[in-house]
């Protein structure tokens, strides 16, 4: 399947079936993930992957009772970092020099580059700087489910503090960005699954110059 049959192909279930997601289609959705690209390859988030199903138990009411969160087979919460520090910096310089045997000095002009941007960014420009990172990572698991025939349903709609609260995820740095609850739809269940897409038409979306 080509990726634009994929993107046709896929769906916002409404409604999911339960259906246990095979593993390996899991790990190829989340290997999409990590191998988005992000501004300066930081990679400022973290995924957590909830299969529990107590624990999506008490979420499904943090997120407006969505039955996709307890429906689902697995649900993807992508959180951003809250605070860009020189810390995360030298991690990702020291994973570069032993992942590719360069010398910390044949990268000084990355780094003072990225402490750069570490310094003259408020915190709440960082935040969101996160938050835009981590949507194109989420965007590439998206992506790469509908290629796996998995369906998987964008969520913006919950309480992030709740959920923040609920995953201690300040305590970790991070804060909720979005949620990705990953299954099969319920073709009984849901009123919209067999509706055709509606898009803008390319001729309003495009503008050639």
């Amino acid at each position: 399947m080509s990726l634009h049959d994929a993107l046709e192909w896929r769906y916002a279930a409404k409604r999911m079936n339960g259906q246990k997601v095979p593993l390996h289609k899991i790990n190829a959705i989340l290997r999409a993930a990590q191998y988005a690209p992000t501004s300066m390859g930081l990679q400022p988030f973290t995924i957590f992957v909830i299969e529990n199903k107590e624990l999506r138990e008490q979420i499904k009411p943090l997120a407006y009772n969505q039955p996709q969160v307890t429906e689902s087979s697995h649900l993807l919460v992508f959180a951003a970092w809250t605070d860009l520090t020189g810390v995360h910096v030298d991690e990702y310089i020291d994973e570069i020099v032993a992942t590719r045997g360069v010398s910390v000095e044949s990268l000084d002009a990355f780094k003072k580059a990225m402490m750069g941007f570490v310094n003259n960014q408020t915190a709440e420009a960082k935040i969101q700087w996160a938050a835009n990172q981590t949507y194109i990572a989420f965007s590439f698991a998206l992506a790469e489910a509908a290629l796996q025939q998995v369906d998987a349903t964008p969520m913006e709609g919950f309480n992030i503090a709740a959920i923040d609260d609920l995953l201690q995820l300040k305590e970790k740095g991070l804060t909720s960005v979005t949620l990705l609850p990953l299954g099969y739809r319920d073709e009984e269940n849901d009123m919209f699954v067999k509706m055709k897409k509606v898009r803008r038409a390319k001729e309003k979306l495009f503008i050639h110059l």
